[in-house]
């Protein structure tokens, strides 16, 4: 599903509320997770799982076109770590 689509969903399930205030409301979640993580803050979203950064070092990498290698920095990177519940609907047999 793409963002497009959940502001679609959202408005088919809440027609009392317009899609520009669905866009907005949507747009306000990411943001604030965003800032969040941005801060090396982590959210915890009860029953779907927890967003938090992960650091990755330093390494030598490849460009696949040319086969040069080339120097990656330290950085760090969005990790999503799903909640028990999240994780028991989706293994349902």
């Amino acid at each position: 599903m793409i963002r497009s689509e959940l502001v679609e969903r959202l408005s088919l399930e809440n027609p009392d509320l317009s899609a520009r205030d669905i866009e907005a409301i949507v747009g306000t979640f990411f943001d604030e997770i965003s800032k969040r993580l941005a801060q090396d803050g982590r959210v915890e979203l009860r029953g779907f799982g927890a967003f938090s950064t992960r650091a990755r070092d330093a390494r030598t990498g490849r460009n696949p076109r040319t086969g040069e290698t080339v120097d990656v920095e330290a950085k760090r990177v969005p990790y999503f770590k799903p909640g028990k519940e999240m994780r028991a609907r989706l293994n349902v047999d």
